[in-house]
């Protein structure tokens, strides 16, 4: 192994409980272990971001905003990383520069530290904007690679986006593989060939879904990754990240060694087990089958779940084979959010109607339309011609097709708002945000 230290960046406030319990911990659970988890010396935590967001308000009656800070003024000493959508913010569609311009100020002023920003298309003009806003208000902009496995997509296109992301600003790369796709052989010579070409520090993420994130993580330490992404024990494996305990024990006996304390994680550790037992038990099964269809397992469940509620469940086969399909028509989009979401629900049309594209969602006409970005591969033209129109396809950037928009949500919500954030709560989660408002003003109420 190559020398100096590998920075651990631990998940269990953000990934690991948006993996394994529906994104439901709560911040008054969170805040029992911050104090030691703030003295272990963590590369960084990671807190906020992705689902969590939304499900603060949808779920938890919690605000997000104050979530964080309330986890800003408990780890004085850790760096806080959050995880972003790029254009998307932490919605589903794109939003306009402003809004996103205006959520990056706001997160860092909230006590975001690095902003992870990715892309679902790996298209990096919808990474432009929020790298460009998190330099100018003084964060860390870390650009990632969305790992995937197709016939269109290889180390070299990798490394194409990650020296585009150079290009525009990022001060590290991170390498998102969502699904546990990441072979421990891909990893080492995708993390050789990064370290070669650029000159920026690599972090790897990636999930236990198919059982492989440890030797993963290994080779690609081995080969010069400076950052890995692990979650403290009692919410990993399954389709979260690797413990944090058992690769920092293996590491100390090289000379990457991670410096943690493992004792002092030993005890952030049972004091978590000990907030948990509130709570669901999560599963830390390992789902080999992501090996073959790779659709991400929280996919796969998601799909699951809509079948059963409309009595449907044993078209599920059905439909783990559809995917692909929509995905190969659809110019192979990496599985993750939002794309996840629209080829599912496509590939979930096609087989209920039995007629392939027959029904179409409005996402994926859009998607089609080029209003999320540039498809990996250009998308069957058989295919498109059934979605959409020749002159309703976009060409350019998508966010300079849309009209600015704070002013429209600071106008919508005059009578409950108390913050400036609750303009950007709205403007990404209008209904979520509305309901979320009026209990708080009626908790308010009641509490005079």
């Amino acid at each position: 192994m190559q020398g100096n230290s590998v920075g651990i960046t631990d998940t269990i406030f953000r990934d690991a409980h948006q993996s394994l319990l529906a994104t439901r911990l709560q911040t008054k659970d969170m805040i029992e272990i911050t104090e030691l988890m703030d003295s272990v010396g963590y590369h960084s935590l990671e807190v906020w971001g992705g689902a969590t967001f939304d499900s603060c308000m949808r779920y938890l009656d919690e605000d997000p905003w104050e979530r964080l800070r309330t986890l800003r003024k408990r780890l004085p000493n850790t760096k806080l990383q959050m995880l972003l959508r790029g254009q998307n913010i932490l919605g589903y569609r794109q939003y306009p520069d402003d809004v996103v311009e205006k959520f990056v100020a706001k997160s860092i002023e909230n006590g975001i530290d690095i902003i992870r920003t990715f892309d679902a298309l790996n298209d990096t003009r919808n990474l432009e904007k929020s790298i460009e806003a998190t330099k100018k208000y003084g964060g860390h902009a870390q650009g990632t690679i969305v790992y995937t496995v197709s016939p269109v997509h290889t180390i070299d296109k990798f490394v194409d986006v990650a020296k585009r992301l150079q290009k525009i600003g990022s001060d590290s790369i991170a390498i998102k593989d969502m699904a546990g796709l990441l072979t421990p052989q891909m990893s080492k010579r995708l993390v050789e060939r990064l370290k070669k070409d650029l000159d920026l520090p690599v972090q790897l993420h990636t999930h236990y879904t198919s059982g492989m994130a440890s030797m993963t993580y290994w080779t690609g330490i081995e080969a010069g990754a400076d950052v890995v992404d692990t979650a403290l024990s009692p919410l990993s494996m399954g389709t979260s990240q690797p413990p944090t305990e058992s690769l920092v024990a293996a590491l100390a006996e090289t000379d990457r060694s991670s410096g943690l304390d493992l004792e002092l994680l030993a005890e952030a550790s049972k004091k978590f087990k000990e907030v948990l037992e509130g709570y669901e038990k999560p599963s830390s099964n390992v789902d080999t089958t992501v090996l073959v269809s790779q659709i991400p397992g929280g996919m796969l469940s998601n799909l699951h779940s809509q079948l059963k509620s409309q009595k449907m469940g044993d078209r599920y086969p059905e439909i783990v084979e559809e995917v692909p399909r929509v995905r190969r028509d659809m110019g192979y989009p990496p599985l993750v959010t939002p794309m996840s979401q629209i080829v599912g629900v496509q590939a979930l049309l096609n087989v209920v109607t039995g007629q392939r594209y027959g029904v179409k969602s409005k996402e994926i006409k859009e998607y089609v339309a080029g209003n999320y970005g540039r498809p990996p591969e250009p998308i069957d033209e058989e295919v498109r011609s059934m979605l959409v129109e020749e002159g309703e396809i976009l060409d350019g950037r998508p966010a300079d097709f849309l009209e600015p928009g704070l002013e429209q949500a600071r106008n919508a919500i005059q009578e409950w708002m108390m913050q400036e954030e609750d303009v950007l709560s709205y403007a990404l989660f209008p209904e979520v945000a509305k309901r979320f408002f009026k209990s708080r003003k009626q908790k308010q109420g009641a509490a005079r």
